[in-house]
């Protein structure tokens, strides 16, 4: 994955490399954005007793995003599956996901039956799980709470996560926007 800047819109972000962004990040930031264990589990342990739960926005089949597309190094006009979470600390949403697979590579990964689970609860548990370098933005997601002023995203990573299996393999884009809201409850600096 190289660096990707390719316009002002929410939906073309400028992704680059997470160590060309270290100098604008806190170190609390840092802890957070370029962490490669499981997200899910890192915003449990924060949340301490508050109860977690992963909100499904929309999953389904649909086209990639141009950048999204280039990420997994698919054409641009192929079907993808598609999945938008909240994940949610006493039901107040911290971070938004993104997560888009050629529809090609899921055969028998059965990913489509995840529901309110999280992603990282499949992910992590794979064998030959291989995950490029993380990338990170300042853009905000533009796909879940538009035009809600309330919440705004202050840092996004992605990261592309490689599965070998039986069926050919899985190559699976991971983006998450951590939001505001996540950053009020954690009293977290504004970069």
């Amino acid at each position: 994955m190289s660096r990707h800047c390719v316009g002002t819109a929410p939906d073309l972000p400028c992704w680059r490399p997470i160590s060309a962004l270290r100098p604008a990040m806190s170190a609390p930031w840092w802890q957070w954005v370029a962490s490669t264990d499981s997200l899910t589990a890192r915003i449990v342990s924060a949340g301490g007793e508050r109860p977690f739960r992963v909100r499904l926005l929309r999953q389904g089949v649909g086209f990639p995003r141009p950048h999204e597309a280039l990420a997994l190094g698919m054409p641009a006009r192929r079907y993808a599956w598609l999945r938008e979470v909240a994940l949610c600390v006493d039901e107040t949403p911290w971070v938004v996901a993104r997560s888009v697979a050629p529809l090609k590579a899921l055969r028998g990964q059965c990913l489509e039956r995840l529901g309110e689970r999280s992603l990282g609860s499949w992910l992590f548990r794979q064998p030959d799980l291989v995950r490029s370098p993380l990338y990170a933005t300042r853009h905000a997601p533009g796909f879940a709470f538009p035009g809600d002023d309330r919440i705004s995203s202050l840092w996004g990573r992605r990261s592309v996560f490689q599965n070998g299996g039986k069926n050919g393999g899985l190559s699976l884009l991971v983006q998450e926007y951590f939001l505001s809201t996540m950053t009020d409850d954690l009293v977290l600096p504004s970069r």
